[in-house]
This record gives C-alpha cells, structure tokens and sequence, in this order.
C-alpha cells in the first residue's frame, strides 16, 4: 500500500462541512462501542446492523456516506479485537480497553462517496454533507494509478490545514543488488546511533532546538482568556510548531533509515521498549526527542521495501559484554568507554552496536524480514490499510 497525501485548499463552507462529517464519524464511533459495551459477546455483524440503526434514526448520520459510517464501525472493531489479543498474550499492564473518543481529526471513505476529477488535480465528496469540489495541492503524480486502486480516501486535519490522504494498492518492493555489508546499530541519547562499524550519525534534537519558541507560544496561549478566538489562534499556533518539530524528527527518520537499509544487507538493532523506558521522567523527554520508535518502524519498511534483512535483538547486557572476550564489564550510563582486561578499548556504543550484530549474526532461521533474535515478529509491520495508518507509514517523501 502506497498512502499519497495533498493538501486541500478549501473554502470556509467546506471546512464547516468537513468539521461536520468528522464529528458524525466520531458520533457513529462513540455510539457503536457503547453499544458494544452494554451487549458484551456480541459479534462484527450485530456492530454494523447497530451501524445502520443509526443511519435510520438519526438524519445528520445519514447524510454521510455509509461506507464512511462503516469505516467508523471498523475502528471499533479493530479496537475490540487489540484489546483480547493483548488478553491473551497476557501483555504486562493496561491492555488497551476500547475508550471513547472526545477528539478526533479524520473521517474516511471507501471506494464510494467521492469522485476524482480527470485532471486529478481535485477530488468531489458526493454524500450530503456538502463539501463539494476540493483542490489537491502537492507533487504526487495520480495519473500512473487507475481510480481502481484507491482503496481509501482520508480527509485529515491538522495543525496547518486539512489533507486528503489516497490509499493506492500498489506493489512498492524494489530489488537492490547485495552490498556484503552487515551492520548493528545501538540507538542512543548522545548520538543519534552508533555503527558497528564506529560511525556515530549525530542527534538532531529538534525538541531541544525549538524548545525556546513552544514556551513563549504557550505562555501565549495561558495568557488568553479561555473560550476566546484569540486563545484559539495562540491554541493553533502551538500547534504548528509541534506539527513542524514532529515532522523534522520523521523526516530525519525516514532519511537516515533509508540510507541504512540501502547500504548494507543485514540491519540488526536492539528490541527496546520505548514505551517502557519512557516512564523514567529524568530520560522520557530526550528519549521521545530521539525518536527511536519512529527510526526503527521505518527501518522495518525500508526492509521490507528492498528486500533486506532487519534484525531485533534483545538488549540484555549489550552495553556490559566485551565485544572482544565476552567479559562481563559492568559499567554506569555516565562510563562512555568500554574497557576490559583483554585490552579491548571502545566507545561504549561502539560496543554494544558489535554485540548486537553478533547476536543478530547468531540468530538461526531468517525466513524473513522481520524477525528478532528471540524467534517473536517485531512489534511495528507496516500495515496493509490505511485505516490502520496512524502515522501514514507507507508515505514516503518525493524528495527522497
């Protein structure tokens, strides 16, 4: 799946409108997963019968297109169907109950409710929400895909203004010739990452670097009286420095991966969860300012994408293993370098990234792409839909 995002240039109608729709998707939502809650035991068929319950009974409902209601009913469903998974893979604490929404920015269609213009440079949205005609702004190329294609159709909104998202079910896999090359990355906060190899790629800190100016954009917002318009416009320009912070960091990401996953034919990096080392309140702002997570899901991608091997190894005792003897040399965050008695002398990153290449090298059975050196899939495959996109995955930069 290949998701190809444009930027929408609308008029004040169609941003009312398209306000509207999102928040009937949220209420069939809402709706569908109370109903779910009140009659447990209840299957997929019994949630879309509910689904067109609501169409009946409610005429603002009915206006949006019912492939959009049903993709609402399909978020329920996915969220249902994580939170026994996780119950029965026993996964430690929360098991992710299925929650109400209070805000959300998207509605999506299916194959029906909206018409691509010839020229592909505008898209109609055909149900009775009123939003019309949209202009498409943006670089990618529709002519290449047949209509067919387009899977899904997303209307999101952000920050800095709405996009429209196309799911195109196309084939992305290139084939690269081998390099000879293996490389084990370790991750850290001094340094981007560190090589087997000894080559550090240094942190860029977005976070760090634009700190300054999201503090006077929120000491703006605190200044505002709550309800006004002007709290509302200091609100928005809040968040069009975290959108741009955010994506420099997924940019960053997505570059630095991609030229990994290219260079070499194995990849193997530690297995780590962020989610857990983020409760640490000393680390948990330079570590999500790394963007580690965001890192390895691209990593596991670009794997897939040209056919390269990625390997996520378990991290005990990278960092504490001579890479030279096997030595346990137990040593603090502060000790940066890696000395043993057998007179091997690294970098403490440099070592740990040669640990995790051997142990990634001593994993048996590489039947594909996404396997850790503890036998278990990772956790981040990209995904086959759209609706399952949150961070719309399989979209790449045309300046890439």
């Amino acid at each position: 799946m290949l998701v190809m995002e444009f930027k929408a240039v609308l008029k004040e109608s169609q941003r009312v409108a398209i306000n509207e729709a999102i928040r009937t998707a949220r209420f069939v939502r809402n709706k569908v997963l109370r109903f779910w809650m009140d009659n447990r035991g209840i299957g997929k068929k019994e949630l879309y019968r509910y689904n067109t319950q609501l169409r009946d009974e409610f005429e603002f409902v009915k206006h949006l297109n019912s492939h959009a209601c049903q993709a609402s009913v399909e978020n329920v469903e996915r969220a249902i169907k994580r939170f026994f998974d996780n119950c029965k893979k026993k996964v430690p604490g929360k098991k992710g109950y299925p929650k109400f929404k209070k805000y959300s920015r998207s509605v999506e269609y299916k194959q029906s409710g909206w018409e691509l213009s010839p020229d592909k440079k505008s898209i109609k949205f055909t149900d009775k929400k009123g939003i019309g005609q949209v202009k498409l702004k943006g670089t990618w190329d529709l002519w290449r895909f047949d209509q067919k294609l387009i899977k899904r159709v997303r209307i999101v909104q952000r920050a800095d203004g709405y996009y429209i998202q196309f799911c195109v079910k196309v084939d992305t896999s290139e084939q690269l010739q081998a390099t000879g090359c293996n490389v084990g990355l370790d991750v850290g906060l001094k340094e981007f990452y560190t090589d087997s190899n000894g080559y550090a790629e240094p942190n860029p800190r977005f976070y760090r670097k634009g700190e300054k100016r999201l503090k006077f954009y929120q000491r703006r917002v605190s200044r505002k009286k709550k309800g006004s318009a002007n709290r509302k416009k200091a609100i928005n320009r809040l968040g069009r420095q975290h959108l741009k912070i955010s994506r420099q960091r997924e940019e960053h990401a997505k570059r630095v991966a991609r030229c990994v996953i290219r260079s070499n034919d194995l990849v193997a990096y530690e297995d780590l969860r962020v989610k857990n080392l983020v409760k640490n309140h000393c680390l948990a702002k330079s570590i999500n300012d790394a963007g580690w997570y965001q890192f390895r899901k691209w990593l596991e991608y670009f794997g897939e994408k040209f056919g390269r091997i990625t390997v996520a190894v378990n991290p005990a005792y990278t960092s504490q293993n001579c890479s030279a003897c096997g030595a346990v040399v137990k040593k603090s965050l502060s000790t940066r370098t890696h000395v043993c008695e057998c007179g091997c002398e690294l970098d403490r990153d440099h070592n740990a990234a040669i640990n995790i290449l051997t142990k990634a090298l001593s994993t048996v059975g590489h039947t594909g792409t996404y396997i850790n050196a503890r036998g278990d899939s990772t956790s981040t495959l990209p995904g086959s839909d759209l609706v399952e996109q949150v961070g719309s995955l399989n979209r790449e930069s045309p300046d890439f």
